[in-house]
């Protein structure tokens, strides 16, 4: 190794530097969220300050370096001026998951060993349910999101425009912080046993900013209105609010007015042009816009993640609505951006159909992440779009090790980070996620992709949402079950013998459900995917007509 260093200054990457940046050049551009109390707006400069009064705020506290302070909150411009004093200031942001069950909710407060929790009053009764289990915390900030009064068992607690009114009303001397400190941490949704802590570095998300912000994938700039309707309390928002304040583009905050409408509307009031969501959100928007009116044209990418987005959705929003479709993949534990399914150029001449495949995939990795897929042996697949791997990911914002966890030992193999998602890597580099390892369906000694069927499934006109699980078998082990949504106009006319006859003419025979079931709706994770371990207990002894 050289001894010749470069002469270049030390400039720790810090999220600090994207807070000044935004108050010194974007003063002037807006910060809009939609609350109970009508629409609220200000502007970065009004944001700024009030970041910096809010940091002064965390003194009087006496929030110390490195302390764990906690939100539960919407997607909101006061959790957005959290977002950036917390760590900022040197403490750490510990975004909870308002949606996890409460015994999930309480293990993470006290394993995190949070001191201060930033609460919308509107989700006060979460955390009055748990209070007396809670160890650590030794203080409530109230965000009045109610438009009026509000009363609490909480104690102690401050209304944080009060907290703010008490402190000093000019900068705050921000410490010089290590670009390797801690600066946010968020848990995974705890699909199997307790939820698993990420702790994410300044540098990380510094770094992750900059991808996200690149030209040729999400791109977000200065021009742009962005609308996170992916919750700030999911893996970071995916990024956006950091990369949005670092380049100064106008923010759109859903606040807790996530249905379809509420949405729609918000993204032709306020002309929105970039804005990002799991695929259930845009399976909810599609059959609105089918039956309503809006004018979305503002719209120049939508990120879609968390789950496969079925290929003949992105078609159909792109060709009847003139709707581009991001489809990307990443983790908690990739901060998150992983992949993004980007067009080369030279895949501009290819057939229509092939480029839509393409644009199905989960992509190729952003600049910084390397990827690769692995057997059960350890041995690393080829990249032929046909042989299936775990898909294995290192980068600087990949996690490298879950916090205070005896599970970080079986995440990692030779420096990778073991996702547990089964892909498929093709020639161009493009990952295709085919499952998870758990939602396999393993039928004979032979695997079954759930994530497949269920996009075909999807793509029938009469079906609204899908999910296919695997179900005990006496000869093979497992074998699929679909579980279906028909759209309402359609279920008492939907039957199971034209889904699979659907099916047969796109799979294998030994591939098809042996079963279709038709219900009302399909349970959700905290973070809106198919909760397929729920679906997994309601059928756990349901009886398959035949055997294979």
């Amino acid at each position: 190794m050289s001894d010749f260093k470069g002469l270049i200054m030390d400039y720790p990457l810090t999220l600090q530097h994207f807070i000044e940046r935004a108050g010194r050049y974007f003063p002037k551009k807006e910060i809009v969220t939609r609350t109970r109390a009508g629409t609220h707006r200000y502007t970065y400069g009004e944001y700024y300050r009030r970041v910096h009064q809010l940091a002064h705020a965390l003194k009087q506290l006496g929030v110390q370096p490195g302390d764990r302070v906690a939100t539960l909150a919407w997607n909101t411009y006061r959790h957005l001026e959290v977002y950036f004093a917390v760590p900022c200031y040197g403490a750490v942001l510990h975004t909870l998951n308002l949606r996890l069950p409460l015994d999930q909710l309480t293990y993470i407060i006290n394993h995190a060993e949070d001191k201060v929790i930033f609460v919308d009053a509107s989700l006060l009764q979460i955390l009055e349910r748990i209070k007396d289990q809670l160890s650590s915390v030794r203080q409530f900030v109230v965000m009045n999101d109610v438009g009026g009064q509000y009363e609490t068992s909480l104690s102690p607690t401050v209304d944080y425009e009060e907290l703010l009114a008490s402190a000093p009303d000019g900068p705050y001397p921000w410490p010089r912080l290590d670009e390797w400190a801690a600066a946010g941490m968020c848990y995974t949704s705890g699909t199997t046993g307790n939820p698993k802590g990420v702790v994410y570095t300044h540098r990380a998300l510094f770094l992750h900013s900059f991808a996200v912000s690149m030209a040729g994938g999400i791109g977000i700039n200065e021009r742009d209105v962005v609308l996170p309707i992916v919750p700030m309390f999911h893996a970071n928002a995916w990024g956006i609010p950091f990369a949005s304040v670092m380049v100064g583009a106008k923010i759109v905050n859903p606040g807790p007015f996530l249905q379809p409408r509420d949405l729609c509307q918000l993204i032709q009031e306020e002309r929105v042009t970039v804005t990002g969501a799991v695929p259930t959100i845009w399976i909810g928007i599609y059959n609105l816009l089918k039956q309503e009116k809006f004018d979305l044209s503002s719209l120049r990418l939508v990120a879609v993640g968390g789950s496969a987005m079925p290929r003949q959705l992105i078609e159909a929003f792109e060709k009847e609505y003139g709707i581009y479709f991001l489809h990307a993949w990443g983790m908690t534990e990739t901060s998150p951006l992983g992949t993004m399914a980007v067009l080369k150029s030279y895949m501009d001449s290819w057939p229509e159909e092939q480029r839509y495949n393409v644009r199905a995939k989960q992509g190729i990795p952003a600049v910084g992440v390397e990827i690769r897929a692995v057997d059960a042996n350890g041995n690393e697949v080829p990249w032929d779009g046909k042989t299936m791997g775990e898909l294995q990911v290192r980068g600087p914002w990949v996690t490298s090790g879950y916090y205070n966890d005896p599970r970080t030992a079986e995440a990692f193999m030779d420096g990778w980070f073991r996702t547990g998602d089964v892909v498929t890597i093709d020639p161009e580099g493009y990952i295709q996620i085919v499952d998870r390892v758990k939602d396999l369906v393993k039928s004979g000694g032979e695997w079954i992709s759930s994530v497949d069927l269920e996009n075909a499934i999807m793509s029938h006109p009469k079906v609204f949402e899908a999910a296919v699980i695997a179900v005990h078998h006496p000869k093979r082990q497992e074998r699929p079950l679909a579980v279906v949504v028909p759209k309402p106009e359609y279920k008492d006319s939907i039957t199971k013998e034209e889904i699979l006859e659907f099916l047969a003419a796109r799979f294998a025979k030994w591939w098809l459900p042996d079963d279709v079931v038709f219900v009302e709706q399909i349970p959700k994770t905290s973070v809106g995917k198919f909760d397929k371990k729920i679906l997994r207990d309601q059928f756990k002894d349901y009886q398959l007509p035949t055997a294979i």
